[in-house]
């Protein structure tokens, strides 16, 4: 054990840690409907001590010995005032507010495009189906060295720019220009603007003829129908078993996730209820009927599944309605409300908890105003073993509460799955990881040079049972690891060829096929995805696991 954890020291508490901060951005139920102890306008004007406040700002800007900027000033005692109530309650700027409601909302406008940048140059990674892009031909592997006046080759590329630059109004044009391996020319193309959706759904297929699966990102305003329209394509095609994935999803609506909730459970139970020192109680029903209420049904969650995913996964667990595999979820059961301030900036402020069907709460402890530690908590599980090894799980609350078929579940921390999966350390050696993270610049670059070869590919399934990543493919591989001056260790790498290789066939999967082809790749060499096929494929042992009144998730 020490020398796996000497080996992921230090990139693999980064990988989680980056996942986890980037997915809070987006992992907040913005709280409707809820009902208020105290009217609208009281909470405006009951904080004592407003004078004071008023009194310490005017001095500071009267007397203070240089140039005093205002707004700054403000946004930041705001900042640091919601830090030190709790992790979750945060000000967005109002720079900040539409990029952050776009995930939520479930779309953008723009021009249907996701781009890479690599060695400065501007790579079409994606292409949205029906989108405008797609619509005037841009295909993914595509180089766009100018966007209207703009020559962006060279130079220092910044997301941030790129995004100004392609971001527009609906109905407005923009004109691009492209090098593509296959043309002589440089190819220009006017794109005209439109409403692009943010997909929360990115995989929906079956594995084999009974077995579904559906991957989700979030849960957002058009989750739901993404999820239903997938399920109903599932029940069409004769889907009896399902596989819902919920890694690295860290939540959004609560109202997707029970809505969600609500086509695999059948009649009227209570999903989750929600409780606030200012709000009443509310509670969350299933209604009499889902598309999915019989199948067998297996949820997958780890340290990165957070919010409304630790909502759908609790009730699935205390209701016994199916398994949850995997690796403890974040633990995040705080409820936030968004109020727009009078500059169009926001506060999300934390206003209940919410309790999973059996009353427990899955928030994990928090210090006030230490959000540093808070986060880091995910690193303190790969320190103590926990990622690895079961046992190691040390639960923050051990009250005892009961599933429907009275197994025992824990409270505090996450929801801990029915079946622990640990992560596979020979996959990630701390030289492998940093060569893996490569491996999408590597690809775009690859696929570009290669793109009549690619493009030839028609059939998914002779490709995913025959196509091989090759020698020359992994040297060329190497090469470029040298040309983006990545100092690599050779033999490490080597001893990870096999998931190498997946994931190289993977990301070009995602280039011709887009998601459903990448996850239908890479789940070949996916522990917990092959897991949950064995549990589906051993209902004998499932059924066991659902009606095991031991206490089987005590640590």
């Amino acid at each position: 054990m020490t020398n796996k954890k000497s080996n992921l020291q230090i990139y693999l508490p980064i990988a989680f840690a980056l996942t986890m901060i980037a997915g809070m951005q987006i992992g907040y139920k913005l709280y409707e409907n809820l009902k208020l102890k105290l009217s609208p306008g009281e909470y405006q004007t009951t904080f004592a001590g407003n004078e004071t406040i008023n009194e310490v700002f005017n001095f500071i800007e009267a007397k203070y010995v240089d140039t005093i900027d205002n707004k700054k000033l403000r946004e930041q005692v705001i900042k640091e005032t919601l830090e030190e109530l709790d992790p979750h309650s945060n000000y967005i700027t109002s720079d900040e507010l539409k990029n952050v409601n776009e995930s939520l909302k479930g779309n953008f406008e723009g021009i249907g495009i996701e781009f890479f940048i690599l060695k400065d140059t501007l790579y079409v990674s994606s292409v949205v189906e029906d989108g405008p892009s797609e619509k005037v031909g841009i295909l993914s592997g595509d180089k766009i060295v100018q966007i209207e006046d703009s020559i962006i080759t060279g130079g220092e590329l910044k997301n941030k720019d790129v995004v100004s630059l392609l971001k527009g109004e609906k109905g407005s044009p923009v004109t691009i220009k492209v090098m593509r391996q296959s043309e002589a020319e440089l190819l220009e193309f006017t794109i005209v603007r439109d409403k692009i959706p943010v997909h929360s759904l990115e995989a929906s297929y079956m594995v084999d003829n009974e077995i579904g699966y559906i991957k989700l990102t979030r849960f957002s305003a058009t989750t739901y129908h993404e999820f239903g329209s997938a399920l109903q394509e599932l029940v069409e095609k004769g889907v009896k078993k399902l596989i819902l994935d919920l890694r690295q999803n860290p939540g959004g609506y609560l109202e997707a996730a029970t809505q969600i909730c609500d086509e695999l459970i059948g009649g009227k139970k209570l999903l989750v209820y929600t409780e606030g020192r200012n709000y009443n109680r509310k509670n969350y029903f299933s209604k009499a009927y889902g598309l999915f209420e019989e199948g067998e049904l297996i949820v997958l969650i780890d340290q990165d599944s957070a919010s409304a995913s630790e909502i759908l996964a609790g009730a699935i667990q205390d209701l016994d309605r199916g398994l949850v595999i995997g690796r403890r979820s974040f633990g995040k059961g705080l409820v936030q409300e968004q109020h727009t301030l009078s500059d169009k900036s926001a506060i999300r402020l934390t206003v209940a908890r919410y309790f999973t069907p059996s009353g427990r709460s899955i928030q994990k402890f928090y210090e006030k105003g230490n959000e540093k530690s808070y986060n880091a908590e995910i690193n303190d599980r790969f320190e103590n073993g926990e990622l690895f090894n079961e046992d190691s799980l040390k639960m923050q609350d051990t009250t005892k509460y009961f599933t429907l078929a009275n197994r025992v579940v824990y409270g505090g921390g996450g929801i801990v799955p029915d079946v622990f999966i640990p992560i596979d350390t020979t996959k990630f050696s701390s030289d492998y990881l940093q060569a893996r993270s490569r491996v999408q610049g590597f690809v775009i670059e690859h696929f570009s040079r290669n793109l009549k070869r690619y493009k030839s590919l028609t059939d998914f399934e002779s490709f995913k049972n025959s196509f091989d990543i090759n020698a020359s493919t992994i040297e060329e591989f190497y090469e470029f690891l040298n040309s983006v001056d990545f100092k690599f260790n050779r033999p490490k790498i080597e001893e990870n060829i096999v998931d190498l290789k997946t994931t190289i066939k993977a990301h070009i999967a995602r280039l011709i096929w887009r998601n459903k082809g990448y996850y239908s790749i890479l789940e070949q060499t996916d522990d917990i995805f092959n897991s949950a096929v064995n549990e589906l494929k051993n209902p004998q042992k499932m059924a066991t696991l659902l009606n095991n009144t031991e206490d089987v998730n005590a640590q």
